[in-house]
């Protein structure tokens, strides 16, 4: 138990450096608490199977996640093609980058930061030090409710910078509050859905395949919005 509660004390230590330090700090405090983090794990005694980081699984790890990415930028690409559904990809975060900063997040932020340590942490070390406590279903709704309460710091701009999240929940302090308990509950059911990604293949491949394909084609995509199609 004692090995759990660092392991979450990591995370929470790391969510408020990752809020609060300057974007180039972003990936290395990010591979850093990662590798804390499995470290933890391989202290309290999970094997690289227990964590998704097997050799046995990963040939089955890679054909899902290459059929899930695939999937993903499919359904993009029909979104956005779509009048009624473009809405979506109207994002200034991602419409005020550079070319060169877009490349930067998508291929290295996203990947190397943000999915790194979201899926080692989340479904790799905590689902498995809670499944060997408790089992798969304990696993899977503790570590989506704390996934979920992770991006309540990135989520707090959404009215801000999303047009489409405007439209839902409008301006003003009630609708921050909103659109945050939103994109909390909006995250924790996602990290339910990467959680049995991760027990039916056994590996972290899969989750960390559509993680990926979700944040770095969604900026890749709002940015291109942004530009053919933006105000």
């Amino acid at each position: 138990m004692g090995m759990l509660l660092l392991a979450v004390a990591v995370l929470a230590a790391t969510n408020v450096l990752v809020n609060r330090l300057g974007p180039e700090l972003y990936v290395p405090v990010c591979a850093a608490a990662a590798g804390a983090l499995v470290g933890i794990a391989r202290l309290a005694g999970l094997t690289w199977d227990e964590l998704g980081l097997g050799g046995s699984s990963a040939r089955r790890g890679l054909r899902w996640g290459l059929v899930l990415a695939g999937a993903v930028i499919v359904v993009y690409l029909l979104a956005l093609a779509l009048p009624y559904t473009r809405e979506a990809f109207q994002d200034e975060r991602a419409a005020e980058l550079t070319a060169g900063q877009l490349v930067y997040r998508v291929l290295a932020r996203v990947p190397f930061g943000t999915v790194l340590l979201e899926e080692i942490a989340f479904r790799g070390v905590l689902w498995g030090m809670m499944r060997r406590r408790w089992g798969a279903a304990w696993a899977t709704g503790v570590s989506s409710a704390l996934f979920g309460l992770w991006h309540i710091q990135p989520s707090r701009g959404l009215t801000r910078s999303n047009a489409a999240m405007e439209a839902v929940f409008g301006t003003g302090g009630t609708a921050v509050a909103l659109s945050v308990t939103a994109a909390v509950v909006g995250t924790a059911l996602a990290g339910v859905g990467f959680c049995e990604l991760r027990r039916r293949s056994g590996s972290l491949i899969p989750p960390m395949a559509l993680h990926c394909a979700l944040n770095s084609a969604g900026y890749a995509l709002a940015w291109a919005a942004g530009r053919w199609w933006g105000s």
